[in-house]
């Protein structure tokens, strides 16, 4: 897509426009100016007879007060004398030795002229050109709230180009494209729908976590329409002056209705469309409240049978207006969740394109190792894998690259100066196999992938990285369990091996505590509670925060219950390693020495 033209006047054509003045003045007032910076002499009118009769004046201007003339034998001079009645002054001219050329002048007409310039025009040009300069650097303070941009909305516009954006450029989000295409094909063909009487909705919400692609969605639509496209952040709706967010909304629905058929996209639009609580006109709202119901009157003013298209995009669905989510306003919710393994392989090879990578690149097995991850996260680790390639010297990427890659997003850089003394390093060699081994002897786990013990830029001073062979979309009580289980792992390792306790685990205990409640506030996966719901997500696409809906006993009586949990865990922790204490001993020996190794090598010493 490319952003349409605006139609106002670059600054050239105004900077030729007082080009042009310029010449023009400096045509008519230079020879006025050489005039004044001339050496000027008075004389008496019989010394200007006199130069006369003897030859000595060239030329002669006379006017009602004065007559100037210039002398043969002194060129730099001008002499000034006082008209007299002298009835015989031409005659005394045309008889004189040399041709003297004279001519009368009307210093007044000449004069008013250039008064009128040097009085009014220069200085109004002067002001002129300190006031736009002024304008433009208190433009460039206050952003976009200059005095000759209230009420406007700022849009960008941008129209179908041959670089426009398309359908087939957003992958893994399949089941959001196929209810886009509905609008796409209404915005093509609407006799068809208007035949048989069915309106397009009005609006559509693109609902997801942050990097899945609601944005490129959203263009990829307007490309296939082939459709104006304007787009606008709710935050800049937000004005520091009452009134002016409305302005704007108006301004965007007159410019879309103007360009219909088309599709406006609102990114952000929690911002705007937050729930009122009737506290309007207090601590600000009032502003935010106006821009939200001109929202809403604008939304229903509007004839969907148009063709303009109103998509936005939240990641924070809960918070919006029930007002905005009803009938007639967004009519559709289009999900866009975190893409699947088959999504995130798609997305992986798209941007891929984009980058050289060797033939013998396993997509699958970089889509497996980022569960969880959005699609702007697996843009970011085709980029860092190219990135790791040039480092190294090399012009394709790799799978090691790629594989690499995954770790620096999960794990961050890898800090190759950091020092780190023996004991420690052999105590987090063991606390990283106690992962590996507990992880290994459960049956509900997924398979080691790699150990590394070298440090990471996140603060890790090793990790264990476990990828399922398959997608999971279900935890079952005993998985969930056996979770928690490899948890403790690492500190009960500490505990068997060192007899004491460090800070390593302070990140294994956050996750085992986490998971531990939630299956007994969220997952029902407690014989105390049942099926009782304890505990509600606040903000699913956003961290995902929780808060209890129950009383404070009750709340103690999860705290129990937590902690029996974590200590069965423990528990099978310890005796899984004390089983198996002398594979322990031996893989941490190996990862000791090697620093990392891969999931084929742990497995191999541990059936040996």
């Amino acid at each position: 897509m490319k952003e349409q033209k605006n139609t106002k006047k670059p600054f050239f054509y105004y900077y030729a426009l007082v080009l042009l003045i310029v010449v023009v003045l400096n045509a008519l007032v230079v020879p006025y100016i050489n005039r004044l910076s001339s050496k000027i002499a008075e004389v008496d009118y019989g010394t200007f007879l006199s130069m006369v009769e003897s030859g000595d004046v060239t030329k002669v201007e006379i006017d009602d007060k004065q007559i100037a003339f210039l002398s043969k034998s002194n060129e730099g001079t001008v002499y000034i004398t006082g008209k007299m009645d002298d009835p015989n002054l031409v005659d005394r001219l045309r008889s004189s030795e040399n041709e003297i050329k004279f001519s009368k002048v009307n210093p007044k007409e000449s004069s008013t002229f250039l008064n009128a310039v040097l009085s009014w025009v220069l200085p109004l040009l002067f002001f002129i050109g300190i006031g736009r300069l002024l304008s433009k650097q208190l433009q460039k303070k206050i952003g976009s709230s200059g005095a000759m941009q209230f009420g406007k909305s700022n849009a960008k516009v941008y129209v179908e180009a041959q670089t426009g954006k398309r359908f087939e450029d957003v992958a893994g989000q399949d089941e959001a494209k196929e209810a886009l295409t509905e609008i796409v094909d209404f915005l093509h063909n609407p006799k068809k729908y208007e035949e048989i009487g069915a309106l397009m909705p009005k609006g559509a919400l693109l609902v997801g976590p942050p990097g899945t692609g609601k944005t490129l969605l959203a263009k990829a639509v307007a490309g296939e329409a082939k459709v104006p496209f304007f787009s606008i952040s709710g935050s800049e709706f937000v004005e520091m002056f009452v009134g002016m967010g409305a302005a704007k909304v108006r301004d965007l629905f007159k410019q879309a209705q103007e360009k219909a058929p088309c599709i406006v996209f609102i990114d952000e639009i929690d911002t705007i469309g937050k729930k009122r609580d009737g506290a309007g006109g207090m601590g600000g709202n009032d502003e935010r409240e106006q821009t939200l119901n001109q929202l809403l009157s604008e939304m229903d003013g509007f004839d969907a049978r148009k063709g303009v298209v109103i998509l936005a995009a939240t990641n924070r669905p809960e918070s919006l207006d029930r007002a905005l989510l009803r009938p007639g306003r967004f009519d559709r919710r289009i999900p866009v969740e975190l893409p699947d393994l088959a999504g995130r392989e798609a997305i992986l090879k798209v941007h891929a394109k984009n980058v050289r990578v060797e033939d013998n690149i396993d997509f699958n097995a970089i889509a497996r190792a980022t569960a969880g991850a959005s699609g702007a996260e697996l843009a970011n680790i085709i980029n860092e894998g190219a990135l790791r390639a040039v480092k190294n010297g090399r012009n394709k990427t790799s799978q090691d690259d790629l594989e690499e890659a995954v770790e620096v997003v999960i794990a961050g850089y890898q800090r190759k100066n950091a020092v780190i003394s023996p004991k420690e390093k052999k105590i987090v060699s063991y606390h990283e196999i106690g992962h590996a081994l507990v992880a290994a002897k459960q049956t509900d786990s997924a398979p080691i992938h790699k150990i590394t013990i070298i440090p990471r830029t996140s603060g890790a001073l090793g990790y264990t990285m476990q990828v399922a062979e398959e997608e999971q979309f279900l935890l079952s009580k005993e998985e969930a369990f056996n979770k928690i289980v490899t948890f403790t792992g690492g500190r009960a390792a500490e505990e068997i091996i060192f007899n004491t306790f460090t800070t390593g685990a302070a990140n294994d205990i956050e996750q085992a505590t986490k998971l531990a409640r939630a299956m007994v506030t969220r997952y029902g996966m407690s014989e105390e509670f049942d099926m009782m719901a304890l505990e509600s997500v606040n903000n699913p696409y956003l961290g995902g925060d929780t808060s209890l809906a129950c009383s404070s006993g009750t709340s103690n009586k999860i705290d129990d219950e937590v902690l029996r949990i974590i200590k069965m865990a423990h528990e099978k922790a310890v005796n899984i390693l004390k089983e198996n204490e002398d594979k322990l001993h031996e893989l941490a020996a190996y990862l000791l020495e090697k620093e990392a190794i891969t999931g084929e090598e742990f497995m191999e010493i541990l059936n040996k």
